[in-house]
């Protein structure tokens, strides 16, 4: 299996030919489980790497002891920082970022996988950028489906409240509705200017990081992508996507919370609309928005609460179901043979 460290034992004798790595990758982990050493090796893979720093803000012992063991054989190749506890995500990427010696910054999901040539992809789409900018490549689905997130519109007040209360069904061609996510529409075939790109995959020269003072702390999870895209416009930078990269993206491997990181989410976005919005919305619309948010979450808890009560109500009934289907799946084996 690829988490075991036997694969990757030559991984820091590999030559990267002319090629000079550059790229400082950045992996965020919390309790990812067993993918996180499959993003961490498919990152060493790139020939442009130059290392991998993983901030473990907490993660289960057995999976520290193959990162440290992959540690021996990639040698300076990879950096796992620990003893810090949970900080958050933003606050990690920037711890990460503070130790990085490449050129490039690149953060990565612990759950994304980088298929062969990914990041020189990413790096070609970007080769004729000059100042400031971010790229991220198409999040794919394992079935190969685009993921939503990787291509974005702008999120404001008024997009959120398209979201929510889902007026963008009135009409959904009309340009003051459109949606904030935009893998439902089709996938560009060159690169392009984007407003939004996910923070499971960006790209960026070191200085692009610098320029904006990396990423707002106060977003302890999610959104802080989407507030660093914003902050990055607004320097006169660029955000670019390229569908030349693709990346595995697995989501919500973590075993964190649900609840915990809904609510994370909810307060984040909060935070970002009274962050950038507080001058050009009127207030009461503000309030209003920010009340949609927290009664999303406030539904979602009860909806999981619900689940979770049905799902003991029916745990004895549901197992023998399952112990039957094995029981049969059994039986017809061996009739087979």
């Amino acid at each position: 299996m690829i988490e075991n460290t036997d694969k990757a034992k030559t991984i820091a004798t590999e030559t990267t030919g002319s090629l000079a790595p550059e790229v400082s990758v950045i992996i965020v982990s919390y309790w990812t489980g067993p993918l996180l050493i499959r993003s961490v090796i498919s990152a060493l893979q790139q020939p442009e790497v130059l290392e991998v720093i993983v901030v473990n803000n907490g993660n289960p012992s057995v999976h520290i002891k193959r990162l440290k063991a992959l540690s021996q054989d990639a040698g300076d190749r990879l950096m796992v920082q620990s003893g810090h506890g949970n900080i958050g995500f933003a606050a990690a990427c920037n711890q990460g970022a503070r130790t990085a010696r490449g050129k490039f910054i690149f953060l990565l999901n612990p759950d994304a996988i980088l298929p062969a040539g990914s990041i020189g992809q990413l790096l070609k789409a970007a080769d004729q950028q000059t100042g400031l900018w971010v790229i991220g490549g198409k999040l794919i689905n394992p079935d190969g489906s685009e993921q939503a997130g990787s291509r974005r519109g702008p999120l404001t007040p008024w997009s959120a409240f398209v979201e929510m209360t889902q007026i963008w069904r009135l009409a959904p061609n009309h340009p003051y509705f459109r949606r904030f996510n935009q893998h439902q529409t089709a996938c560009p075939t060159e690169t392009i200017p984007i407003s939004v790109i996910s923070g499971a995959c960006m790209l960026m020269p070191r200085q692009t990081f610098d320029a904006i003072e990396g990423m707002d702390e106060r977003y302890f999870l999610h959104v802080e992508d989407i507030d660093f895209c914003l902050r990055l416009q607004k320097a006169g930078g660029t955000i670019l996507f390229t569908p030349d990269a693709e990346i595995i993206h697995y989501k919500s491997s973590s075993r964190a919370n649900a609840m915990r990181v809904e609510f994370r989410k909810a307060r984040s976005m909060v935070t970002y609309f009274w962050t950038h919005f507080r001058d050009p919305y009127p207030l009461l619309f503000l309030w209003l928005v920010s009340a949609l948010v927290w009664v999303g979450f406030g539904f979602r808890f009860i909806k999981r609460a619900i689940s979770r009560s049905l799902a003991l109500i029916g745990l004895r009934h549901r197992r023998g179901n399952d112990a039957t289907k094995r029981a049969k799946a059994q039986a017809r084996k061996r009739s087979r043979r």
